[in-house]
Protein backbone atom coordinates (compact mmCIF):
# COMPACT_ATOMS: atom_id res chain seq x y z
CA UNK A 1 0.00 0.00 0.00
CA UNK A 2 1.51 3.23 -0.96
CA UNK A 3 2.45 5.87 1.19
CA UNK A 4 -0.19 8.01 0.46
CA UNK A 5 -2.58 5.99 1.61
CA UNK A 6 -1.13 5.21 4.54
CA UNK A 7 -1.77 9.29 5.67
CA UNK A 8 -5.44 9.25 4.21
CA UNK A 9 -6.72 8.86 7.93
CA UNK A 10 -7.36 12.26 9.78
CA UNK A 11 -9.61 11.35 12.40
CA UNK A 12 -10.93 8.16 14.00
CA UNK A 13 -14.79 7.19 14.60
CA UNK A 14 -15.08 5.49 18.10
CA UNK A 15 -17.75 2.92 17.87
CA UNK A 16 -18.60 3.25 21.57
CA UNK A 17 -20.41 0.75 23.59
CA UNK A 18 -24.17 1.29 22.03
CA UNK A 19 -25.64 3.15 19.43
CA UNK A 20 -29.64 2.49 21.02
CA UNK A 21 -30.53 6.08 22.26
CA UNK A 22 -31.86 4.58 25.42
CA UNK A 23 -29.05 2.76 26.53
CA UNK A 24 -26.60 5.57 25.84
CA UNK A 25 -29.04 7.76 27.92
CA UNK A 26 -28.69 5.07 30.73
CA UNK A 27 -24.75 4.99 30.23
CA UNK A 28 -24.92 8.95 30.42
CA UNK A 29 -26.39 9.25 33.69
CA UNK A 30 -24.42 6.23 34.77
CA UNK A 31 -20.81 7.10 33.35
CA UNK A 32 -21.92 10.70 34.96
CA UNK A 33 -22.43 9.39 38.26
CA UNK A 34 -19.77 7.40 38.52
CA UNK A 35 -17.18 9.95 37.26
CA UNK A 36 -18.33 12.70 39.85
CA UNK A 37 -17.46 10.00 42.66
CA UNK A 38 -14.41 9.57 41.14
CA UNK A 39 -13.36 13.07 41.15
CA UNK A 40 -14.76 14.17 44.25
CA UNK A 41 -13.69 11.19 46.37
CA UNK A 42 -9.99 11.15 44.73
CA UNK A 43 -9.94 15.35 45.08
CA UNK A 44 -11.42 14.76 48.68
CA UNK A 45 -8.54 12.13 49.61
CA UNK A 46 -5.37 14.15 47.92
CA UNK A 47 -6.94 17.24 49.80
CA UNK A 48 -7.15 14.84 53.47
CA UNK A 49 -3.88 13.54 52.92
CA UNK A 50 -1.93 17.15 52.26
CA UNK A 51 -3.59 18.93 54.82
CA UNK A 52 -3.21 16.44 57.99
CA UNK A 53 0.23 16.58 58.87
CA UNK A 54 0.06 13.24 61.16
CA UNK A 55 -1.11 11.52 57.40
CA UNK A 56 2.81 12.64 56.11
CA UNK A 57 4.04 8.98 55.96
CA UNK A 58 5.30 7.06 53.33
CA UNK A 59 2.28 5.11 53.08
CA UNK A 60 -0.12 7.88 52.54
CA UNK A 61 2.06 9.83 50.25
CA UNK A 62 2.40 7.15 47.88
CA UNK A 63 -1.65 6.80 48.66
CA UNK A 64 -1.65 10.22 47.68
CA UNK A 65 0.15 9.44 44.34
CA UNK A 66 -2.30 6.47 43.56
CA UNK A 67 -5.34 9.04 43.55
CA UNK A 68 -3.45 11.68 41.64
CA UNK A 69 -2.91 8.80 39.42
CA UNK A 70 -6.94 7.27 39.18
CA UNK A 71 -8.33 11.05 38.92
CA UNK A 72 -6.33 11.97 35.61
CA UNK A 73 -6.77 8.20 35.01
CA UNK A 74 -10.38 8.51 34.33
CA UNK A 75 -10.58 11.74 32.93
CA UNK A 76 -8.12 10.96 30.20
CA UNK A 77 -11.70 8.89 29.01
CA UNK A 78 -14.81 9.53 30.24
CA UNK A 79 -15.40 13.26 30.09
CA UNK A 80 -14.62 12.67 26.04
CA UNK A 81 -16.80 9.55 26.19
CA UNK A 82 -19.68 11.41 27.84
CA UNK A 83 -19.58 14.06 25.11
CA UNK A 84 -19.57 11.71 22.78
CA UNK A 85 -23.19 10.45 23.85
CA UNK A 86 -24.68 14.24 24.00
CA UNK A 87 -22.75 15.73 20.91
CA UNK A 88 -23.55 16.24 16.99
CA UNK A 89 -20.31 14.58 16.46
CA UNK A 90 -20.43 11.29 18.21
CA UNK A 91 -17.31 9.44 18.03
CA UNK A 92 -15.06 11.52 16.33
CA UNK A 93 -11.59 12.42 17.60
CA UNK A 94 -8.54 13.66 15.53
CA UNK A 95 -5.82 11.50 14.34
CA UNK A 96 -3.49 13.97 17.57
CA UNK A 97 -6.45 13.22 20.12
CA UNK A 98 -6.50 9.67 19.69
CA UNK A 99 -3.05 8.94 19.51
CA UNK A 100 -2.44 11.81 22.49
CA UNK A 101 -5.50 9.88 24.05
CA UNK A 102 -3.92 6.32 23.52
CA UNK A 103 -0.45 7.46 25.28
CA UNK A 104 -1.44 8.66 27.94
CA UNK A 105 -3.91 5.81 29.19
CA UNK A 106 -1.01 3.34 28.25
CA UNK A 107 1.30 5.45 30.42
CA UNK A 108 -1.08 6.49 33.69
CA UNK A 109 -2.24 2.20 33.55
CA UNK A 110 1.64 0.89 33.82
CA UNK A 111 2.25 3.69 36.15
CA UNK A 112 -0.33 2.89 38.52
CA UNK A 113 0.01 -1.25 37.82
CA UNK A 114 4.18 -0.15 39.06
CA UNK A 115 3.12 1.93 41.64
CA UNK A 116 0.96 -0.48 43.57
CA UNK A 117 3.83 -2.78 43.51
CA UNK A 118 5.66 -0.20 45.66
CA UNK A 119 2.83 0.38 48.09
CA UNK A 120 3.33 -3.62 48.58
CA UNK A 121 7.06 -3.07 49.10
CA UNK A 122 6.23 -0.17 51.53
CA UNK A 123 3.87 -2.61 53.60
CA UNK A 124 6.42 -5.23 53.73
CA UNK A 125 8.97 -3.02 55.22
CA UNK A 126 6.32 -1.64 57.71
CA UNK A 127 5.30 -5.42 58.87
CA UNK A 128 8.45 -7.13 58.43
CA UNK A 129 10.89 -4.24 59.67
CA UNK A 130 8.58 -2.01 61.45
CA UNK A 131 11.85 -0.43 64.42
CA UNK A 132 13.42 0.34 60.43
CA UNK A 133 10.84 1.86 58.37
CA UNK A 134 11.61 5.15 58.60
CA UNK A 135 14.92 4.54 57.92
CA UNK A 136 14.79 2.30 54.72
CA UNK A 137 11.21 4.46 53.55
CA UNK A 138 13.10 8.17 53.80
CA UNK A 139 11.89 11.05 52.43
CA UNK A 140 14.63 10.49 50.00
CA UNK A 141 14.02 7.20 48.66
CA UNK A 142 10.66 8.06 48.21
CA UNK A 143 10.87 10.86 46.21
CA UNK A 144 13.48 8.66 44.21
CA UNK A 145 11.04 5.55 43.69
CA UNK A 146 8.17 8.46 42.66
CA UNK A 147 10.29 9.52 39.70
CA UNK A 148 11.80 6.80 38.79
CA UNK A 149 8.11 4.64 38.60
CA UNK A 150 7.19 8.10 36.72
CA UNK A 151 10.13 8.34 34.48
CA UNK A 152 10.02 4.43 33.86
CA UNK A 153 6.53 3.94 32.69
CA UNK A 154 6.98 7.65 30.54
CA UNK A 155 9.39 6.29 28.80
CA UNK A 156 8.13 2.41 28.06
CA UNK A 157 4.44 4.11 26.93
CA UNK A 158 6.60 6.71 24.18
CA UNK A 159 9.14 4.73 23.30
CA UNK A 160 8.42 2.28 20.77
CA UNK A 161 5.57 4.47 19.20
CA UNK A 162 8.03 6.88 18.78
CA UNK A 163 10.52 4.49 17.20
CA UNK A 164 7.95 3.07 15.32
CA UNK A 165 4.82 4.95 14.59
CA UNK A 166 1.61 3.72 13.87
CA UNK A 167 0.48 3.90 10.18
CA UNK A 168 -3.08 3.78 9.13
CA UNK A 169 -4.91 3.24 6.08
CA UNK A 170 -8.20 3.99 5.43
CA UNK A 171 -10.24 2.35 7.84
CA UNK A 172 -11.16 4.77 10.91
CA UNK A 173 -13.87 2.59 12.84
CA UNK A 174 -12.13 2.59 16.24
CA UNK A 175 -13.83 -0.69 18.02
CA UNK A 176 -14.36 0.91 21.25
CA UNK A 177 -15.14 3.68 23.47
CA UNK A 178 -11.93 5.35 23.30
CA UNK A 179 -8.56 5.17 21.20
CA UNK A 180 -7.50 1.87 23.30
CA UNK A 181 -3.71 0.46 21.71
CA UNK A 182 -5.13 -2.82 21.24
CA UNK A 183 -8.29 -1.46 18.98
CA UNK A 184 -6.27 0.89 16.80
CA UNK A 185 -3.50 -2.02 16.53
CA UNK A 186 -6.05 -3.30 14.34
CA UNK A 187 -6.23 -0.71 11.89
CA UNK A 188 -2.50 -0.48 11.55
CA UNK A 189 -1.48 -1.09 7.93
CA UNK A 190 0.64 -4.33 6.77
CA UNK A 191 1.71 -6.86 9.98
CA UNK A 192 0.95 -6.02 13.49
CA UNK A 193 3.70 -8.59 14.52
CA UNK A 194 5.61 -5.66 16.16
CA UNK A 195 2.86 -3.85 17.74
CA UNK A 196 1.49 -7.11 19.15
CA UNK A 197 4.97 -8.04 20.16
CA UNK A 198 5.56 -4.46 21.75
CA UNK A 199 2.05 -5.00 24.04
CA UNK A 200 3.00 -8.16 25.01
CA UNK A 201 6.96 -7.53 26.27
CA UNK A 202 4.98 -3.98 27.48
CA UNK A 203 2.31 -5.77 29.98
CA UNK A 204 5.64 -8.09 31.23
CA UNK A 205 7.22 -5.39 32.79
CA UNK A 206 4.17 -2.97 33.50
CA UNK A 207 1.60 -5.89 34.36
CA UNK A 208 2.86 -9.58 35.27
CA UNK A 209 6.14 -8.32 37.10
CA UNK A 210 4.80 -5.87 39.58
CA UNK A 211 2.10 -8.34 40.31
CA UNK A 212 4.52 -11.19 40.50
CA UNK A 213 6.52 -9.09 43.35
CA UNK A 214 3.17 -7.52 44.84
CA UNK A 215 2.44 -11.53 45.53
CA UNK A 216 6.01 -12.28 46.68
CA UNK A 217 5.72 -9.23 48.77
CA UNK A 218 2.42 -10.43 50.58
CA UNK A 219 3.72 -13.87 51.11
CA UNK A 220 6.81 -12.19 53.21
CA UNK A 221 4.09 -10.38 55.08
CA UNK A 222 1.48 -13.34 55.70
CA UNK A 223 4.46 -15.34 57.36
CA UNK A 224 5.49 -12.28 59.30
CA UNK A 225 2.47 -11.83 60.51
CA UNK A 226 1.62 -15.32 61.90
CA UNK A 227 4.81 -14.83 63.90
CA UNK A 228 2.90 -12.15 65.91
CA UNK A 229 1.56 -13.79 68.75
CA UNK A 230 -1.13 -11.01 69.55
CA UNK A 231 -4.31 -11.47 68.03
CA UNK A 232 -4.77 -7.95 67.75
CA UNK A 233 -1.56 -7.41 66.47
CA UNK A 234 -2.35 -9.82 63.65
CA UNK A 235 -5.61 -8.43 62.96
CA UNK A 236 -4.15 -4.76 62.70
CA UNK A 237 -1.44 -6.04 60.49
CA UNK A 238 -3.47 -7.59 58.12
CA UNK A 239 -5.74 -4.50 58.14
CA UNK A 240 -3.82 -2.55 57.19
CA UNK A 241 -2.71 -4.75 53.92
CA UNK A 242 -6.53 -5.57 53.41
CA UNK A 243 -7.46 -2.44 51.55
CA UNK A 244 -4.35 -2.38 49.18
CA UNK A 245 -5.09 -5.96 48.31
CA UNK A 246 -8.46 -5.55 47.35
CA UNK A 247 -7.31 -2.53 45.09
CA UNK A 248 -4.72 -5.15 43.47
CA UNK A 249 -7.35 -7.71 42.68
CA UNK A 250 -9.81 -4.87 41.23
CA UNK A 251 -6.98 -3.71 38.79
CA UNK A 252 -4.53 -6.65 37.94
CA UNK A 253 -7.66 -9.07 37.49
CA UNK A 254 -9.37 -7.12 34.22
CA UNK A 255 -5.97 -4.96 32.98
CA UNK A 256 -3.80 -8.96 32.82
CA UNK A 257 -7.20 -9.94 31.46
CA UNK A 258 -7.34 -7.09 28.60
CA UNK A 259 -3.71 -7.42 27.60
CA UNK A 260 -2.62 -10.86 28.80
CA UNK A 261 -5.56 -13.07 28.22
CA UNK A 262 -5.47 -15.93 25.20
CA UNK A 263 -7.84 -13.30 23.03
CA UNK A 264 -6.88 -9.53 22.61
CA UNK A 265 -9.95 -8.99 20.31
CA UNK A 266 -11.35 -5.62 21.12
CA UNK A 267 -14.95 -7.46 21.40
CA UNK A 268 -17.91 -6.36 23.37
CA UNK A 269 -16.46 -8.37 26.43
CA UNK A 270 -13.38 -6.61 25.88
CA UNK A 271 -14.83 -3.33 26.17
CA UNK A 272 -16.80 -4.11 29.31
CA UNK A 273 -13.65 -5.53 30.93
CA UNK A 274 -11.35 -2.54 30.33
CA UNK A 275 -14.45 -0.62 32.17
CA UNK A 276 -13.21 -2.62 35.09
CA UNK A 277 -9.91 -0.67 35.33
CA UNK A 278 -10.47 2.76 33.46
CA UNK A 279 -13.72 3.34 35.21
CA UNK A 280 -14.70 1.12 38.17
CA UNK A 281 -11.81 0.84 40.18
CA UNK A 282 -10.70 4.63 39.96
CA UNK A 283 -14.28 4.96 41.45
CA UNK A 284 -13.80 2.12 44.43
CA UNK A 285 -10.37 3.22 45.34
CA UNK A 286 -11.35 6.11 47.16
CA UNK A 287 -13.94 4.67 49.24
CA UNK A 288 -12.12 1.13 49.17
CA UNK A 289 -9.27 2.95 51.70
CA UNK A 290 -11.60 5.44 53.43
CA UNK A 291 -13.83 3.10 54.78
CA UNK A 292 -11.06 0.64 55.48
CA UNK A 293 -8.41 3.51 56.96
CA UNK A 294 -8.92 4.73 60.72
CA UNK A 295 -6.86 7.68 60.05
CA UNK A 296 -8.37 8.81 57.43
CA UNK A 297 -12.23 8.19 58.25
CA UNK A 298 -11.12 10.08 61.51
CA UNK A 299 -10.01 12.89 59.57
CA UNK A 300 -12.77 13.47 56.99
CA UNK A 301 -15.13 13.57 60.06
CA UNK A 302 -13.58 15.91 61.79
CA UNK A 303 -13.66 18.10 58.47
CA UNK A 304 -17.37 17.36 57.64
CA UNK A 305 -18.28 18.73 61.20
CA UNK A 306 -15.99 21.67 60.72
Amino acid sequence: MNNESETDVTEFILVGLSRNIQTQTLLFVLFLSMYTVTFCGNVLLICIIITSPHLHTPMYYFLCNLSFLDLFFSSSTVPNMLLDIVTVKRGRISHTGCMLQMLSCVFLGQTECILLAVMAYDRYIAICFPLRYMVIMSWKKCNTITITVWTGSLLNATVPVISEPFRFCKKNNVDHYFCEVIALVKLTCGGTFFYETMIFFSSLFSILSPFVFILLSYICIIRAVLKIHSVTGRNKAFSTCASHLTVVFLFYGTSMTMYLGPSKDPSEKIKFISLMYMVVTPMLNPMIYSLRNNDVKRKMLIKSQT
